[in-house]
């Protein structure tokens, strides 16, 4: 019996390799299917990857309290020159006596240009304490960062990103140099690492590349600058007036965060009239990340699943065309003695070896996903570097990750895909007249 089976499948692929060409083709059709599982799995899962990395990096115990200008301030027709809003020193108070929370950090953020000699660039100055860079997880590289004391003292001390330093001092060593900010200026005590830019979340949450990043003493930003920022967008001029830009709180577990952060917005509706401030729970956001990577993976799965289709219509007209050519071969094997199970497992084995011929190659190709994205996207930045620019950093950086089981997954729908569309014609051919089939041709 095993013999039999054996020499089956060998007749099998000795009649396919008699039209070599149109085997070839219908293979084509398997492997592209394959192939387009494990490619669209893998970008969906190097996509949803990067997304859960950027929130997890926020902490999945902190929660962000951000200022932002109400909606009747910033559709408003004729707003204030001067735009009051945001978190005042005074709610820190009361949003630090909320039991649950371990630590509330505060920052203040502007738009400053910063000279040193003839070099200017626009930086993203931060002023801040100590806990900051445990919090963004700035690690550094020279000197120190921003110390208790320095808050205390109001020192004019500042820590520059790697990028700013680059700029500024690129053989020289920064530290002790003297940096202006708007004329103030600002000794450096530290140089921070390279740091990884952070995508947007959402639309609370603005991107950080960290490049230009200044850090400051927070307490100095209040006393050398004050609240009032001037800003100059598209030639207009408006005022904002705005104490803090953020309060990053700390709690002691995962359990704590939804419980706090409903503290928070109760307390803030009460201190409040206007909703002028965004509450931003990473935690919450990761597992809506979570449940929409498996939502987009579905439907990566599905676009694939149609290709396999396709190349699965393709196996069932290949076939049928080739029972029409066998007719005489048909009748010749059933005069011989070959039953109607015979000639159907003659014919499903040469659709399964299809099948698996082009899984088997769909799913080589499919590894290679990875470098040859790499490849591409060198490709599309030496031609296209415009349009590239322009993408979304996720997008442009997503390196395609492989999910180990789409290759399984991949090649058994193949084989699937190739038995369920060969049973048909297998299942025709065996059901011919053995005399009508000898008198064909």
């Amino acid at each position: 019996m095993l013999l039999f089976q054996l020499r089956t499948w060998l007749l099998s692929v000795r009649s396919l390799l008699l039209h070599p060409l149109r085997s070839m083709l219908t293979v084509l059709g398997i492997f592209i299917g394959v192939a387009g599982v494990v490619w669209l799995l893998a970008i969906g899962e190097g996509i949803s990857r990067a997304a859960q990395r950027q929130i997890e990096e926020l902490g999945a115990t902190t929660i962000i309290l951000r200022s932002s200008i109400p909606i009747e301030d910033s559709v408003g027709s004729e707003p204030e020159f001067w735009i009051n809003y945001g978190i005042r020193r005074d709610d820190v108070k009361a949003l630090e006596n909320i039991p649950t929370v371990t630590k509330a950090i505060k920052i203040r953020e502007a738009k400053r240009e910063a000279h040193f000699g003839p070099v200017t660039i626009e930086s993203h100055l931060v002023a801040c304490t100590p806990e900051y860079a445990d919090v963004l997880r700035l690690k550094i590289d020279k000197g120190r960062f921003i110390a208790d004391i320095d808050v205390s003292q109001r020192a004019n001390n500042c820590v520059l990103s790697a990028g700013a330093a680059k700029q500024f001092f690129p053989v020289e060593n920064p530290l002790r140099k003297i940096i202006r900010v708007r004329e103030i200026p600002y000794v450096v005590v530290g140089v921070m690492k390279h740091r990884a830019p952070m995508a947007g979340v959402g639309s609370s949450l603005a991107a950080q590349d960290f490049k230009n990043d200044i850090y400051i003493p927070l307490n100095t930003f209040w006393q050398r600058i004050g609240d009032r920022v001037l800003v100059l967008s598209a030639g207009q001029r408006t005022g904002e007036e705005v104490e803090l830009s953020q309060i990053t709180f700390q709690v002691a577990s995962t359990a704590d965060v939804m419980p706090t952060a409903d503290a928070i917005k109760r307390t803030m509706g009460k201190l409040h009239k206007k909703e002028d401030y965004t509450l931003i729970v990473p935690l919450e956001l990761l597992e809506q990340a979570r449940t929409t990577r498996l939502m987009f993976m579905v439907f990566m799965g599905l676009i694939a699943a149609v290709t396999l289709i396709v190349g699965g219509i393709g196996i069932m007209n290949i076939m049928l065309a080739t029972v029409t050519e066998r007719t005489r071969e048909i009748g010749i094997r059933r005069a011989l003695g070959a039953n109607q199970g015979d000639i159907t497992r003659q014919f499903l084995a040469e659709t399964v070896v299809l099948s698996i011929a082009g899984g088997v190659i769909g799913i080589l190709i499919g590894l290679t996903c990875p470098s040859m994205m790499e490849w591409l996207r060198g490709v599309l930045l030496k031609t296209i570097p415009e349009a590239m620019n322009n993408l979304p950093e996720l997008v442009q950086n997503v390196t395609p990750e492989i999910v180990p089981w789409s290759i399984p997954l991949a090649f058994g729908i193949s084989v699937l895909v190739g038995i369920i569309f060969g049973l048909y014609p297998a299942l025709r051919a065996a059901k011919m007249d053995p005399i009508e089939a000898l008198r064909h041709g």
